[in-house]
């Protein structure tokens, strides 16, 4: 008797829905820090850092929505200091996909980015 592969065993990542409506929603959310971008993701579901979460992303003004399977990078927890909202970072993947959409989150949020505003994150 063969055991089954051990990926079948692996647990499905978690598919999570963001429509962003508004560009100070996406500044907010938006996180430069991460080489190919990210996304915080307000949730109150348990992530731990690794953990694939796959992202159906929608940006403001845009009726496209990105598909995104990327890893958690960042946790918020709950009761978190200075009243942060709790969530999880994504770490986009390194792939031509998610550099066209960190390009496009980038011109969508234009001069804002490296502003002093506050952010979800950092």
């Amino acid at each position: 008797m063969s055991t089954p592969p051990a990926a079948s065993t692996a647990p499905r990542p978690s598919v999570i829905q963001l429509a962003i409506k508004e560009k100070a929603a996406l500044y907010a959310a938006y996180i430069p820090l991460f080489a190919d971008g990210g996304m915080f993701i307000p949730t109150t579901r348990d992530y731990k850092l690794g953990d694939d979460v796959y992202v159906l992303l929608s940006l403001p003004e845009d009726l496209q929505r990105y598909p995104v399977a990327g890893k958690v990078a960042w946790v918020t927890p709950a009761r978190a200091a200075a009243n942060r909202t709790q969530g999880v970072g994504i770490r986009f993947p390194a792939d031509d996909k998610s550099k066209a959409l960190k390009t496009k989150i980038e011109q969508i949020l234009g001069a804002h980015l490296g502003s002093e505003r506050p952010t979800q994150t950092i």
